[in-house]
């Protein structure tokens, strides 16, 4: 197990720095706006703007920006020992390097937003949460009806329910999110808002003066059923398909020669050895879903990872989106590696 973990980890060090690269390319390399006059606004002065480049390292070659780039990224890194870099870092000495330089840990540093000047770390934990919550309940949501349908489905082949639940999931998966949203949006939060009590912009909080502030629950009605249709619509494809193939086996009619209800031969044995392939696909919506529902959180005015990059896009905000595009690996990084993991839980045959 630890064996494995540290080839997982040793690998993914290297995707990340892969990612860092590419995205280090394409916000300094390729894209023409200028981050040192997107900071200070198109009226600001020559000194100001020189000023600008000279903190953000933009008068240095780039080789030497992207450097200290990975520098600021990395949690052990080399710092100036100075009361300044020490509250701009936040970091622990470890040792002393040199006469003005120490090795720090820290937690990665991320920059800060060209538009609010707040740390790009922050903005992202404080909308993590939103993210959190929609992903969460619309993967539950999805699961269990994508695995519930999709079994069904299977063990009624060729009648009226397969032919109706494989129609519905191929207009799930047809249907593009953003449609999806405004769709839903506007039939259930602006059509039928007096009869289904709820709006197409949808706050995860409300403030009361009497009360103060409470979280509104049904704003969550619209989003995650519109973020669960996707994963829904696939899950049930992919379950349909892994259970047929997994019904032809051999130890399956051996399970029902040793007299084996037929509830147990289909939810103990057939499910069971049918949903690896079902949890790499649960896994991966999870991870997009987890990595920002860009559209929906936009067409929502949900706050979350997918809105505040939309906003930050809008801005020419590099800075933000870089971190959102470096979290969003990351993310999916860790699931690949949690997948890994519960393999070897739902199918004993896995073996590390």
């Amino acid at each position: 197990m630890f064996t494995f973990l540290l080839k997982k980890t040793i690998n993914s060090f290297f995707v990340l720095l892969g990612v860092v690269a590419i995205v280090f390319f394409l916000f300094f390399v390729v894209l023409p706006a200028d981050p040192a006059r997107l900071t200070m606004g198109q009226r600001s002065d020559a000194k100001s703007i020189a000023n600008i480049r000279k903190e953000l390292y933009l008068d240095k070659p780039l080789p030497i920006q992207f450097a200290l780039y990975v520098n600021d990224l990395s949690p052990l890194a080399i710092h100036e020992n100075t009361t300044e870099a020490k509250e701009k870092y936040q970091y622990t000495t470890l040792f002393k390097v040199s006469q003005s330089k120490v090795l720090a840990w820290k937690a990665p540093y991320l920059r800060r937003s060209y538009q609010t000047k707040k740390d790009v770390s922050t903005m992202l934990l404080e909308a993590f949460p939103g993210t959190l919550i929609l992903a969460s309940l619309a993967i539950l949501l999805a699961s269990f009806f994508g695995i519930l349908l999709g079994t069904l489905s299977a063990l009624k082949q060729n009648t009226w329910l397969d032919t109706s639940v494989l129609f519905t999931s191929i207009l799930g998966i047809s249907v593009p999110s953003f449609f999806a949203g405004i769709l839903m949006a506007y039939i259930f939060g602006f059509l039928l808002k007096d009869y289904t009590g709820l709006s197409i912009v949808s706050p995860m909080w409300d403030y009361d003066p009497f009360t103060g502030r409470h979280f509104v629950a049904k704003s969550l009605i619209l989003p995650v059923l519109t973020l669960s249709i996707r994963p829904l619509a696939i899950i049930v494809q992919i379950t349909r398909s892994a259970m047929l193939d997994v019904l032809k086996q051999d130890y399956i009619r051996t399970a029902y020669a040793k007299g084996l209800g037929r509830k147990s031969v289909i939810w103990r044995h057939a499910l069971r050895n049918a949903l690896n392939p079902v949890i790499t696909s649960i896994s991966g919506w999870f991870a997009e879903l987890l990595a920002g529902s860009f559209f929906i959180e936009y067409i929502f005015g949900w706050k979350g990872i997918g809105k505040i990059t939309v906003d930050a896009l809008n801005k020419f905000d590099f800075p933000v989106v870089m971190g959102a595009v470096l979290f969003t690996a990351l993310i999916f990084i860790v699931m690949n590696i949690l997948v890994d993991l519960l393999y070897s839980l739902v199918d004993p045959r896995i073996k590390m």
